[in-house]
């Protein structure tokens, strides 16, 4: 394996390859057998472009050779920051069959995450879509590789800038007969970035064994299929777009995967019409918008068999308000870039789908709640989520002393989410870090915020903590109203009461926001919101004084 990684036991990856959990298959000789088995089927649709199997398997292929004869070789690592469009899966299949490492970038970085990566991996390459949303990729690799010193070659998609290399240039002039030996499936396949909104991403190595099993227990738990037309709209190099069920799902089980330029709703809906689209994968603020938009109604949904929502917990309002406007399952995919995916089946009882965060994929996932000592908890304590399994890290890349506190020492990880366990259902309260203690009463924030969002006016909410000279915190809800409606915080607090809540829970200040700060992965900064009201109690109080 690669240096600074940290590998399974060796009892315990043979046990996994005994087991056929691990396959021995690279990512790459997987989209060759979805292509012999489908080679005429579409396999990707982006805007007027549609692959089929044999085209998507033919150009990976040539653009591998192609890299190879540019320098890249097995184990170097590259960055990867593209859009979501058919190249990123080309350029991704290409290095998964040279066996060269792709960083999962997002689209949102910019120079210093971007930088970040690229030194801590010691990329020797970064490839990139030419512009996105109105921003210039090329002149952001520009201005990383003239700091970079490893990073010798920038490969573009759409139109390069003097010195960097076009993907359509090197696909056209492709060797024809160049051998490429084959990945160790054992191997790093890719790296993805840990979730964490406090400090630059972690990196995560993922192996093609591991990987691949990630990909088709999401598949069958979801079920993704042959049948399937999964609509993304997400950044693809996002774990849950990716293989959780995402990308790597469709394309191992023969699917069509549709991907969408833009999360509008206006983008979104007349694609779920006109590709007669099975399965939508969201996130909780575009479901929330989307709910509260006219542009639904307007299109034929009766293709879509469910809306799967992932990076934060679905509230049970919006679940409902999901089947009852586009009649349709709302599945929650609960999970981590790491590794345990957990997902809510189709045919779970109502109030598991409601209220719950799902099941391991695997039945082969170990999960364990504890408390902060360790000790393990029994069904029904809120504690920390441990968890370790078949496609379950054992490490990240290069960060010994991150390891030490992210793993036990029988290869635990610590997820850092605070759930409760019915059997093998898990019920999220929310992050370590998303209570308040308000004078050692703790509160969910997650708890408040779903009964938040049964007002008839609210359209968002995150409830944060804030200092307080007495009690040590208190709790501050942000809000997002619907359009046209008014609240305050006594209306707000006269009607938590009206859902029998403790009064020690209610937020004690309201602040009324356009939009809540997001993160490049699609997630609440719920820190900015901490540091933004401690900074105007910090102002109020300097101007009382």
């Amino acid at each position: 394996m690669l240096d600074h990684c940290t590998p399974w036991p060796p009892a315990q990856a043979e046990r996994w390859r005994t087991l056929g959990l691990w396959q021995g298959l690279t990512l790459g000789r997987m989209l060759d057998a979805s292509a012999g088995r489908h080679p005429s089927r579409a396999a990707l649709v982006d805007s007027g472009l549609t692959l089929s199997y044999r085209e998507l398997a033919d150009a990976s292929g040539a653009l591998a050779r192609a890299l190879a004869a540019q320098g890249l070789a097995p184990r170097d690592r590259v960055v990867v920051q593209m859009a979501n469009q058919a190249a990123f899966a080309v350029v991704f299949f290409a290095l998964m069959r040279l066996g060269a490492i792709p960083v999962m970038a997002l689209p949102a970085h910019r120079q210093a995450e971007i930088g970040h990566f690229v030194r801590h991996a010691r990329a020797r390459a970064l490839f990139v879509t030419d512009r996105a949303r109105g921003f210039d990729h090329r002149e952001l690799a520009r201005e990383v590789a003239a700091e970079c010193p490893t990073l010798e070659q920038v490969f573009v998609a759409g139109e390069p800038l003097p010195g960097q290399h076009s993907i359509d240039a090197l696909l056209a002039h492709a060797p024809a007969d160049a051998a490429l030996e084959d990945p160790d499936p054992g191997e790093v396949a890719l790296m993805l970035l840990s979730g964490g909104t406090t400090a630059l991403p972690k990196l995560i190595p993922r192996t093609h064994d591991d990987y691949l099993l990630n990909a088709l227990a999401c598949a069958r738990a979801t079920p993704v299929d042959a049948s399937t037309v999964m609509l993304l709209v997400l950044p693809l190099g996002h774990n849950y777009n990716l293989a959780s069920p995402g990308l790597l799902a469709s394309i191992a089980t023969g699917a069509t995967c549709v991907l969408a330029p833009h999360h509008g709703a206006e983008t979104v809906f007349p694609l779920i019409e006109r590709h007669r689209v099975t399965l939508v994968q969201a996130a909780v603020p575009l479901v929330g918008a989307w709910l509260g938009s006219d542009v639904p109604a307007r299109h034929d949904l009766s293709s879509l068999r469910a809306v799967l929502n992932g990076g934060a917990r679905l509230a049970p309002e919006l679940r409902r308000r999901v089947r009852a406007q586009w009649g349709c399952i709302p599945q929650e995919v609960y999970g981590t870039a790491e590794g345990l995916i957990n997902i809510v089946p189709p045919d779970a009882p109502d109030g598991m789908v409601w209220e719950s965060s799902g099941m391991p994929v695997s039945e082969h996932d170990e999960i364990k709640v504890v408390d902060a000592e360790g000790r393990e908890l029994p069904d029904g304590e809120p504690g920390e989520l441990l968890t370790r399994g078949p496609y379950t890290i054992r490490g990240y890349y290069d960060a010994p002393q991150k390891n030490a506190a992210a793993f036990t020492a029988d290869g635990f990880y610590r997820m850092g989410d605070i759930v409760r366990k019915q059997g093998r259902w898990l019920f999220t309260e929310g992050r370590r870090t998303d209570l308040v203690n308000r004078g050692g009463e703790k509160i969910s924030c997650d708890e408040v915020e779903n009964l938040i969002l049964r007002h008839p006016a609210v359209d968002g909410c995150c409830v944060v903590a804030m200092p307080d000279p007495v009690y040590g915190e208190k709790a501050c809800a942000f809000v997002v109203l619907r359009p046209g409606q008014t609240l305050d915080l006594p209306q707000l607090a006269a009607f938590l009461l009206e859902q029998r809540i403790a009064k020690f829970k209610l937020p004690e200040r309201l602040e009324l926001v356009e939009r809540f700060p997001l993160s490049a992965a699609g997630k609440i900064l719920r820190r900015d919101l901490r540091e933004a009201v401690a900074r105007r109690l910090a102002a109020e109080s300097a101007g009382a004084a």
